[in-house]
C-alpha cells in the first residue's frame, strides 16, 4: 500500500479561531493513515492572510508558509496556492468569496456564505458562472458519529412516517452581560440576521441534506442583553444590535411526509457550552443525538406488531466516516469533527463525489452552495416572520 499523499496547498484568509483549528487538523493528518484506504491527499497550509501580525505569527510558527501577507489578493494570485479557506466577519464574505471564485482556486467558506440573502444570491451566481471551481461551505458538527448514524437511518427510511423533528444549536457564553462587545453583536459586521446568520446553518445542515425544506414558518427572535462593555475592562457600554436567540416552527410537506420541524439557535442558553442536537420522532423508530453527550445515541424502535416503547441507549464507538488511528473505545470530539470535515472537502475536491473514500453507502459532503442558498431562504423568512409577527410562506 502506497503512503504517498498528494499535497493540497491552502491559503487561510482570516487567521482566527477556526483557521487555527484547520491548521491543527492538517498538522495531525497522519491520524487518518488508517484502514484499508487511507486518504491519498493531504492539506498543507502554505499561505496566510490577516490584518493582525500576531495572528499571522502563529501560522508562521506552525505552518510551512510561502505567503504571509495582510493582502488577501496575494494569496489568490499565488501560483503555489491551490485552495483557500476564508473565515472572516460576514460583511466581508461577498467581496472575498467573489474574488476567490473568480481566481479559480477551490474555496471552503465559513457560514452564512454572505451577510444576507442578496449577498448570497450574488455569490451563488458567481459559482454558477464558474462551474469548474470547487466551492463548499463549512459545517463540522454533522460529522460526529452519532449524527452520522442518524444520517444512515434516514437513508434507509428507518423512521417510517415522521411525526416531528427538532434541531438546534445552543451555547450560553453570552449570558454574562459584562462580556465585551464584538463584531457578532454589530449589524454592520454580522448582519441583520444576528444569531441566525452566525449559527443557523448548524441545525439546518442535515435537514437540508435530507431534503426537508420548510413550506412555511413562524419565528420568534430575542434580544436579551441590550448593552455590553466597549472593551475588556471598560466602563463604557455600547448597544448590542443583533438577535441573541431565535426559534422557528416550520412546516415540511412532501409527497410522502408532512410534519412540523422546530429549529432553534441560541447564544444565551444557560448551561450550554456548544450543544448541537437532532431529534426525529417517527412511527417505526425515533432517535436523538446531542453533542452534550457525544458518545450516546438514543433510539426507540417500534415494532409493527406493537410492543413496549422503550428508549435504547448506545455508547458509541469512535467510528467516523474516515478511518482513524484512534481506537474505537475512545471519545470523538470537536477537533475530530473539524478534521473529518476537511477530509470530506479535500476528498471531494480530489476525487469528485463518486470517488470519495468514506465509509458508508452514500458519500457525505460539506454543505453545498445550493444548501447554503436554501438556508438563506429560511433565515430571511424567519426575520420577516418576526418583524411582522406572522406566518411566512417560503418561496423557491
Amino acid at each position: 500500500m502506497s503512503t504517498a499523499r498528494t499535497p493540497i496547498r491552502f491559503g487561510v484568509i482570516g487567521a482566527g479561531l477556526m483557521g487555527r483549528e484547520f491548521a491543527a487538523a492538517a498538522a495531525r493528518w497522519c491520524q487518518l493513515d488508517a484502514g484499508p484506504h487511507p486518504p491519498d491527499f493531504e492539506p498543507r497550509i502554505t499561505g496566510v492572510c490577516d490584518l493582525n501580525p500576531a495572528a499571522r505569527a502563529w501560522f508562521a510558527r506552525n505552518c510551512p508558509l510561502t505567503v504571509n501577507t495582510d493582502d488577501y489578493t496575494a494569496l489568490l494570485d499565488a501560483d503555489d496556492i491551490d485552495a483557500v479557506y476564508i473565515a472572516v466577519p460576514h460583511d466581508l464574505h461577498e467581496k472575498l468569496y467573489l474574488d476567490a471564485i473568480r481566481s479559480g482556486k477551490a474555496l471552503l467558506g465559513e457560514k452564512p456564505f454572505g451577510i444576507d440573502r442578496a449577498a448570497n444570491a450574488r455569490i451563488t451566481a458567481a459559482i454558477e458562472a464558474a462551474p469548474d471551481t470547487f466551492v463548499r461551505c463549512s459545517s463540522e458538527i454533522p460529522f460526529f458519529p452519532g449524527a452520522q448514524r442518524i444520517v444512515e437511518m434516514v437513508e434507509r427510511d428507518a423512521f417510517g412516517t415522521i411525526l416531528e423533528v427538532e434541531s438546534g444549536f445552543w451555547h450560553g457564553s453570552d449570558l454574562d452581560p459584562d462580556k465585551p462587545i464584538n463584531w457578532k453583536r454589530q449589524v454592520r459586521h454580522c448582519g441583520e440576521y444576528g444569531v441566525l446568520g452566525d449559527l443557523g446553518l448548524h441545525p439546518l445542515h442535515l435537514p437540508l441534506r435530507f431534503g426537508w425544506r420548510p413550506q412555511n414558518l413562524r419565528a420568534v427572535l430575542s434580544k436579551v442583553v441590550e448593552t455590553r462593555p466597549k472593551s475588556k475592562g471598560s466602563s463604557e457600554r455600547v448597544p448590542c444590535e443583533t438577535w441573541d436567540n431565535a426559534t422557528m416552527l416550520t412546516h415540511v410537506k412532501q409527497a410522502e411526509q408532512d410534519f412540523p420541524m422546530t429549529l432553534s439557535v441560541k447564544r444565551i442558553a444557560p448551561g450550554h457550552q456548544n450543544t448541537w442536537f437532532l431529534r426525529i420522532a417517527g412511527t417505526k423508530q425515533s432517535a436523538f443525538f446531542s453533542t452534550e453527550n457525544p458518545k450516546v445515541l438514543r433510539t426507540l424502535p417500534y415494532p409493527a406488531a406493537g410492543g413496549p416503547q422503550a428508549w435504547h441507549v448506545e455508547d458509541l464507538a469512535f467510528a467516523p466516516r474516515y478511518a482513524s488511528v484512534t481506537g474505537g473505545i475512545f471519545e470523538f470530539g470537536f477537533a475530530d469533527a473539524i478534521q473529518q470535515m476537511w477530509a470530506a472537502f479535500c476528498d471531494e475536491l480530489t476525487h469528485g463525489i463518486d470517488g470519495m473514500g468514506q465509509t458508508g453507502t452514500t458519500p457525505f459532503t460539506c454543505v453545498t452552495p445550493a444548501e447554503a442558498q436554501q438556508h438563506h431562504r429560511i433565515l430571511d423568512a424567519a426575520q420577516r416572520s418576526h418583524e411582522t409577527a406572522s406566518l411566512i410562506e417560503l418561496d423557491g
